[in-house]
């Protein structure tokens, strides 16, 4: 049974780049980011255009138009949610139901938030000192200090993420760092057998 590994943090700390790294290793990971994207521009947006009428063009969910839309906004966010949720859930459970490796990556965001850990059979965060997330995040094109804040108020704290974790890694010390902070978690993960329980959609 394919173990499957959580992997979770906050804006800017490098979670990303982290996942990568397990792909370079040969451990396939779902991206849920990249599943909502590829549902704004596919099932998703129909629905979407719907419940938030003006965020749809030609067909595809424009992400700046339903941001200044749902962003703050929390009632608006569970609404937008109801319509996402489900559905990357699908795409999730597809991914896992073909994969035939020992371990198995669930990259999600809001992980913690929307009780995916209760979906996999360990956790790993991804970390870095506040002040290198925040150097990170306001380089972003289009960044500001309210879109920041805004991100921040629907995430988990680091420092709860952090307690709630089997494994960090901390990307504030370089690529190498990283990449062996990754080798090691394998390394204790091969073999363990998978043991979470999957409740369908």
């Amino acid at each position: 049974m394919t173990f499957v590994l959580g992997l979770t943090g906050s804006i800017g700390m490098g979670k990303s780049a982290t996942a990568d790294l397990f792909r370079r290793l040969g451990v396939p990971v779902h991206d849920a980011d990249a599943a909502v994207h590829a549902l704004y521009r596919g099932r998703a947006a129909a629905l979407i255009g719907k419940a938030f009428p003006g965020t749809v063009t030609d067909g595809m969910v424009d992400r700046r138009k339903l941001g200044a839309v749902v962003l703050g906004d929390s009632q608006k966010m569970k609404q937008l949610e109801a319509i996402v949720h489900p559905l990357v859930r699908e795409e999730e459970q597809y991914f896992l139901s073909s994969v035939t490796t020992n371990i198995a990556v669930l990259d999600i965001p809001l992980l913690f938030e929307t009780g995916g850990e209760k979906r996999c059979d360990a956790v790993l965060v991804v970390t870095a000192p506040a002040e290198v997330q925040r150097q990170r995040v306001m380089a972003r094109d289009g960044m500001t200090e309210e879109t920041f804040r805004a991100i921040l108020a629907k995430q988990m704290p680091d420092a709860d993420k952090r307690a709630r974790a089997h494994f960090l890694v901390d990307t504030s010390r370089g690529f190498d760092s990283a990449k062996a902070q990754v080798q090691s978690i394998l390394a204790c993960l091969a073999g363990r057998p998978g043991r979470r329980k999957f409740v369908s959609v």
